[in-house]
């Protein structure tokens, strides 16, 4: 059985400029087909634009209010909104001036650093 804490795993911040908190993923268990993390954008803040070539991944908004870009549409979400991100879609998300956006991301295959490309 593999269970990890979120206040065991330590934050570090992604060439995306996003903080991540990794729960599950191919840095600390067994994990084949997907990975999941926390991931923290600070208010007024937003990660850099980039794609997956392989890893199709989903946000799920766990805390606050942004925007949401994916190859050119934008749209505001919120807290209780799931984001579906093809493989090679271009994508940015920013957190609105009130206060952080805090989302759980999964990807599928695992999340994996060479896999982020960048405009």
């Amino acid at each position: 059985m593999e269970i990890r804490s979120r206040d065991a795993a330590i934050p570090f911040t992604t060439d995306d400029g996003s903080t991540i908190r990794s729960l599950l993923d191919l840095s600390n268990a067994p994990v084949a087909n997907h990975s999941l993390a926390e991931a923290t954008i600070e208010a007024g803040e937003a990660t850099v634009r980039h794609h997956h070539r392989v890893s199709e991944e989903i946000y799920y908004l766990v805390e606050g209010t942004g925007t949401m870009e994916l190859d050119g549409e934008t749209t505001t979400v919120a807290a209780g909104d799931a984001v579906l991100i093809p493989p090679g879609a271009w994508h940015q998300i920013t957190a609105s001036a009130d206060g952080p956006v805090r989302l759980l991301c999964t990807c599928s295959p695992p999340w994996a650093s060479d896999d982020t490309y960048f405009s």
